[in-house]
């Protein structure tokens, strides 16, 4: 193992996908010490993959509470489709699904603008909302029981993301928003069930992360912001569709 921690879990995850296998999280359970460190290998991975780009950036971000400290990643743009979509030739590990509501800026934002932000300032650079299907994978054999800084550099176990079409962002009763999830026919219904309450809650947060170190981030980018259902387990074969009343619905088949 590298003398250097964030060098030696960034390899391992490197490995990990260049090999669409899993690495044994419990070799590195005491690797990382902060959420600094964790979001220093998903730096260190984005770089050596390629995955940075000029312009439009897709993203992640969340927590279980408000009362928590909401993490982010950054997603690689060769996972991020357009539903319906059709992955049957993806390389999973895993497939656990999350039914969420895309948000889209609307406007570019710097790294000044977003330290002045408040909440509903940040609400008001939103341009358009998507029902969104994130799927978890995972580079560690034990999955969502990997130790949590391991899940956030791992891009906060992320598989893919599947949008459907846009609509214009409007304030909406979140307490009463219906989502209902279909897989393989077995289907499941939530009502008022995201963890922050509103899904553009964390922005203010998501938007000062995106812009560290001076950086830009454009108009179109898009957050997904939170699951409503947890995590529900999919096998290959399944499709997936998620419908959320009033906003649409996204599809995968896997």
């Amino acid at each position: 193992m590298s003398a250097n921690p964030i060098e030696s879990v960034a390899q391992a995850l490197i490995r990990a996908r260049r090999e669409h296998a899993c690495a044994d999280a419990q070799a590195f359970a005491d690797t990382l010490v902060t959420q600094e460190d964790a979001y220093a290998v998903q730096a260190a991975v984005a770089k050596q993959l390629g995955w940075q780009a000029p312009g439009v950036s897709y993203w992640k971000s969340g927590g279980p509470s408000r009362q928590a400290t909401p993490t982010h990643a950054e997603l690689p743009l060769a996972g991020v489709w357009s539903s319906p979509a059709h992955a049957q030739d993806w390389l999973f590990t895993w497939r656990g699904i999350e039914a969420e509501i895309a948000l889209r800026l609307g406007d570019s934002v710097d790294a000044a603008q977003a330290a002045a932000l408040d909440g509903p300032g940040a609400t008001a650079l939103v341009d358009a909302m998507a029902v969104s299907i994130e799927v978890v994978d995972s580079r560690w054999q034990q999955y969502v029981d990997a130790p949590n800084l391991l899940k956030l550099a791992d891009l906060q176990s992320h598989g893919a993301l599947v949008l459907g079409a846009w609509c214009p962002f409007e304030a909406r009763d979140w307490d009463a928003q219906s989502c209902r999830v279909t897989i393989g026919g077995e289907r499941i219904e939530r009502r008022g069930t995201h963890a922050l309450g509103d899904p553009a809650y964390g922005l203010v947060a998501w938007l000062r992360h995106a812009t560290r170190g001076g950086r830009r981030i454009e108009a179109g980018s898009v957050v997904t912001t939170g699951t409503w259902v947890g995590i529900l387990p999919a096998s290959a074969g399944d499709l997936v569709t998620v419908e959320f009343e009033g906003i649409g619905h996204a599809s995968i088949q896997f």
